[in-house]
């Protein structure tokens, strides 16, 4: 069963996005390997961090343990009665606790000497919060590929968060995929689509020389929701975030119009 949208669903962003991630990943490399010969291999990698609580609101919260006073007529009291009129009792709080993520992206590397040649990730909600643990590990991890002559591209699938950081500003869109290459830096290739354009077809560079592998974005998509059958799960009825734009929503709106329960 297809998406009843064009391109890419925006639904996802807010119910599926962690199995659509891990899946995308995967399927974009059974579109790539068949493509890249012998002398590269495609794998899928994990990176793993730790984010910590709450990072859109306060880190730490007051001490939860409260003084009530009991109301009195102004006589002194002892004993056990001056311990009743001041008691301690507990206030309901909620401590920050950190949490452990686990992302995946992929690597091509040239099967004999094991030498990373391009990454490819796909950005997930965490590295596009703003002041969060997951947006400073994965700008991180962006600046080692960018001071390497590794070959990087990135795929914003998502509507929402803060986008990745470019020296110009990027073109008007809500999906992009930015390919750098080793050798071009730091001049890159950006593909803008909006919520009712099909995913690009991108090039997925590799050894300076060589010709780029084509990589149907649209396809890899196609293949992912049907396999997933998310037609099945998404709550199309929901309201988006961030929210579209009148004429984005009445767009949706016609194309869910057929969409059964």
């Amino acid at each position: 069963m297809p998406s009843p949208l064009s391109g890419m669903d925006p639904f996802l962003e807010g119910e599926e996005w962690e199995d659509f991630h891990t899946t995308f990943n995967t399927v974009i490399r059974e579109f790539l390997s068949p493509q890249l010969g012998p002398q590269y291999l495609v794998r899928v990698e994990r990176r793993v961090y730790v984010e910590h609580g709450d990072q859109d609101g306060p880190q730490w919260r007051p001490a939860d343990v409260g003084v009530l006073r009991a109301e009195t007529d102004g006589t002194p009291r002892t004993g056990e009665a001056a311990s009743a009129a001041a008691t301690l009792a507990p206030v309901p709080g909620v401590v920050p606790m950190p949490e452990e993520r686990r992302e995946t992206y992929l690597v091509i590397r040239e099967r004999e000497s094991r030498q990373v040649v391009t990454v490819i990730e796909t950005l997930s909600p965490a590295n596009k919060r703003s002041g969060g643990d997951g947006r400073r590990e994965y700008l991180r991890k962006r600046e080692e590929v960018l001071s390497s002559d590794t070959h990087l591209v990135e795929l914003d699938l998502l509507r929402g968060g803060q986008r990745l950081p470019m020296l110009k500003p990027l073109p008007t869109g809500d999906y992009y995929a930015i390919v750098s290459r080793g050798y071009r830096r730091p001049r890159a290739e950006v593909y803008a689509r909006t919520l009712r354009d099909p995913l690009p077809v991108i090039p997925v560079p590799l050894a300076k020389g060589e010709p780029d592998v084509p990589l149907d974005l649209k396809s890899v998509f196609d293949t992912v929701y049907d396999r997933a059958r998310y037609g099945l799960s998404l709550d199309y009825t929901q309201a988006l975030v961030p929210p579209l734009s009148e004429e984005d929503r009445k767009w949706v709106g016609e194309r869910l119009a057929n969409v059964g329960p």
